[in-house]
């Protein structure tokens, strides 16, 4: 069952407070937080973490930036601050708010130096049941990764375009997480609505409550964009408007060769909503797939991080259409996952060399000087699938697949597929995947 818009409503006291990067993650970091519309001024306090007490007399106030929007019947102001000229790899203290309505204080790391280890986590589709759901999954993730540098999340974070109750749903789930670790987030179809026009109209909160960078085309600030963080460059696009619109995908196609031909970064990571290889029944992104694969191929991408199927599926050296192992290939990884409960049967393409259906996931990933190491995770916890990446100076990148050590494939229909699938395509499916075990 659905909350309704009402059991979110905001108050005079700070809630969906929100850690994100508006610029450089080790010399500043952006939070966001909501009131009530009553609220018309708000301020946040940061101090270098102390072991002490943390003493008044020793903070630094900040008058923040306020919107307001009306979304879903619900009124509220959205505020924001960005702390510059912090110290790389240091813990500080916040708290947003005003006197007599100050939050609780929370703390968040700076990025370190480039070259220092770190690890992020990645997040398919969360999309609905997030309260009921969703939950149990971001905060298992968080038990097996407390100190992760930041949260990736593919796309569809929500199921309903401007609905604030969902986003409320959202925000409960991640709770405090939210505002210890900062997300990085890119937006998926669920984010998205039509006016009457056509025009595709991004979800109101989403450059409310995420106050992403501003260094992508200007048309898609704070959708497509780039962040460094240590050895890592991290590159968001905006696949909805990629697999609608032949512009917008001209745009960022010719954004995205510019940033990676001035990449300096040891590793690169890309993420988008919609699959270039599709793990879910009957979905298919060719022109997608053909404008965008031989750039990823040709600057050697690592790692492409995706959502949207409502299922698993993970391979690599692949042109158009067909698997190939070829193992002096240099392309990316292409990872589709989910991460909430809304399920779909796997394709019968055959592209991917570890796959699940019917599962809910989340991923860690690993980054320290050559070594890339990748883990894919139950929501008890189990690990489902792994693989490290070499990558030494004046060698090929080497792969190496650890899925052997994790549980048993997950492929079984989802439930009700009986009533949805030809006896022919559940002989194929049977075929493609039953016969692996």
């Amino acid at each position: 069952m659905n909350l309704s818009a009402q059991d979110f409503h905001p108050s005079e006291f700070p809630d969906r407070i929100i850690l994100t990067w508006s610029d450089d993650p080790m010399t500043t970091q952006s939070v966001t937080w909501r009131t009530s519309s009553e609220v018309k001024g708000s301020k946040a306090q940061f101090i270098l973490a102390p072991n002490t007490p943390i003493y008044l007399d020793s903070v630094e106030t900040f008058d923040a930036t306020t919107q307001f929007l009306e979304v879903d019947s619900v009124q509220a102001n959205y505020h924001s601050v960005t702390f510059r000229g912090l110290k790389p790899a240091t813990t500080y203290a916040y708290r947003v708010g005003n006197e007599g309505t100050w939050s609780e204080w929370f703390q968040f790391i700076t990025a370190p130096e480039k070259g220092a280890p770190f690890s992020f986590i990645y997040f398919g589709d969360a999309q609905n049941n997030l309260k009921s759901q969703w939950s149990r999954i971001i905060r298992q993730a968080y038990s097996n990764l407390p100190k992760a540098a930041f949260m990736l999340h593919a796309g569809d974070l929500i199921n309903s375009t401007q609905s604030d109750s969902e986003w409320g749903e959202w925000n409960h789930s991640g709770g405090f997480i939210n505002s210890m670790i900062p997300s990085v987030s890119t937006p998926g179809n669920h984010e998205y609505d039509r006016k009457e026009d056509g025009t595709l109209v991004l979800d109101y909160h989403w450059k409310k409550q995420f106050t992403l960078p501003k260094n992508g085309p200007e048309e898609f600030e704070e959708t497509v964009y780039y962040l460094d963080y240590s050895d890592l460059r991290m590159i968001s696009l905006n696949s909805q408007e990629i697999v609608l619109d032949e512009k917008s995908m001209e745009i960022q196609r010719v954004w995205l060769e510019k940033v990676l031909a001035e990449n300096t970064q040891k590793w690169t990571v890309i993420t988008f909503h919609h699959p270039i290889y599709s793990s879910g029944t009957g979905r298919d992104n060719k022109e997608f797939r053909e404008a965008f694969k031989p750039i990823f191929d040709k600057y050697k991408v690592d790692l492409v991080l995706q959502g949207h199927d409502h299922s698993y599926g993970r391979g690599r050296n692949l042109p158009s259409g067909v698997a190939n192992q070829d193992p002096a290939a240099q392309g990316p990884v292409y990872v589709v996952s989910v991460s909430g409960p809304k399920m779909y049967n796997l394709t019968f393409d055959k592209w991917m060399d570890r796959a699940a259906s019917n599962t809910q996931l989340y991923q860690l990933i690993s980054i320290e000087g050559d070594r890339l190491s990748y883990g894919a995770y139950t929501a008890t916890g189990d690990l489902y699938d792994a693989f490290d990446l070499i990558k030494s100076e004046g060698k090929q990148k080497e792969f190496i697949d650890k899925a052997n050590k994790a549980i048993q494939e997950a492929i079984e229909l989802t439930p009700g597929s009986e009533k949805k699938m030809t006896p022919e395509e559940m002989a194929e499916y049977m075929k493609t995947y039953k016969k692996q075990n």
